[in-house]
């Protein structure tokens, strides 16, 4: 079996130095691939997430009729169409490996297709079902053998809102949590691989006097905001029964524990030994003798410091 390590069109501007781990990629995976399933299984190098990585959006492509999912009328398979264009940026919605903070994506202008659209998605007739890429692109490539296919995370957005006979209130903020697969040790701006996600709209139910929502008729722009959080387990943190929402790089894990202990443990040491050696020293050195006198013997014997006997009355 062959193995083809042509880099990836990004990678064109690579340096040497990544270059050489991709060549060094590929002869472990020859050497390995005759034990295994797949040569991506053998590599053992199936591509993370660096930090910061962009990951676009995908939705279900829907009809605005019925609000039924479009399948691809080759391969019958569902159809996946980028989110719609985001003002701000000119591109779909995407997110940022690991990048926490609040994004916005204002919609141009609402169409009379998409206004039905989110009239499913609010009365939750049809979920604003769309995916994440798992893991970016891979890079390694066998020859004769199927190509890697990608894997997805589902991402629904929970889009809440109240419809009208002329008009509809969307709540536009929505909160969007991603978490990462588990790893043993875990490092700020680390790589990663997705496990899964969620979206929901906030305060929904303020439309009449709440900031985040919005009055939507056809032809209106849509401002879309996100509270994007990042968490490096598929899990909540939790501290001490109290639910921990720092994000990704922000808990308190048995490893910051252990460092903190020693580098403590370390500034005792080195205080003591300062003390002990050069402040005290210093002190017995220039503290005054008192009522001490030097005594004077002969022939070496007596020489020292005492106190002078005084004659009893």
């Amino acid at each position: 079996m062959l193995l083809s390590c042509s880099p990836s069109p990004s990678s064109s501007r690579s340096s040497w130095a990544q270059r050489l781990l991709l060549v060094a990629a590929c002869l472990a995976t020859h050497v390995l691939a005759g034990n295994a399933n797949t040569p991506y299984e053998a590599s053992g190098l199936l591509p993370s997430y660096h930090y910061g990585a962009p990951i676009r959006v995908e939705c279900m492509n829907r009809s605005s009729e019925t609000g039924e999912h479009i399948e691809d009328s080759t391969t019958h398979e569902i159809e996946w169409i980028p989110f719609p264009i985001c003002n701000e940026t000119g591109q779909p919605l995407e997110f940022h490996y690991g990048l926490e903070g609040e994004k916005n994506c204002t919609i141009a202008m609402i169409s009379d297709p998409f206004f039905h659209l989110l009239e499913f998605y609010i009365h939750s007739d049809a979920p604003l079902s769309c995916r994440l890429p798992s893991r970016p692109p891979a890079q390694i490539e066998a020859v004769g053998e199927k190509p890697y296919v990608a894997e997805y995370i589902p991402l629904v957005f929970a889009l809440a809102g109240t419809l009208q006979l002329s008009h509809m209130h969307i709540s536009t903020h929505m909160n969007v949590l991603l978490h990462s697969t588990p790893k043993h040790h875990i490092h700020p701006h680390d790589s990663g691989v997705l496990d899964s996600g969620t979206a929901y709209s906030t305060s929904p139910l303020t439309h009449m006097e709440g900031s985040a929502t919005r009055r939507l008729v056809i032809g209106d722009p849509l401002p879309l905001s996100f509270s994007v959080r990042w968490f490096p387990t598929p899990a909540l943190p939790r501290v001490e029964g109290r639910v921990e929402w720092a994000g990704m790089g922000g808990h308190i894990y048995a490893s910051t524990v252990f460092y903190s202990l020693v580098s403590f443990l370390a500034g005792v040491v080195l205080a003591g030994v300062y003390f002990f050696g050069s402040v005290l020293p210093r002190r017995l050195k220039g503290r005054g003798l008192g009522g001490a006198t030097p005594l004077y013997g002969t022939n070496g014997v007596g020489n020292g410091w005492g106190y002078q006997k005084r004659a009893l009355d």
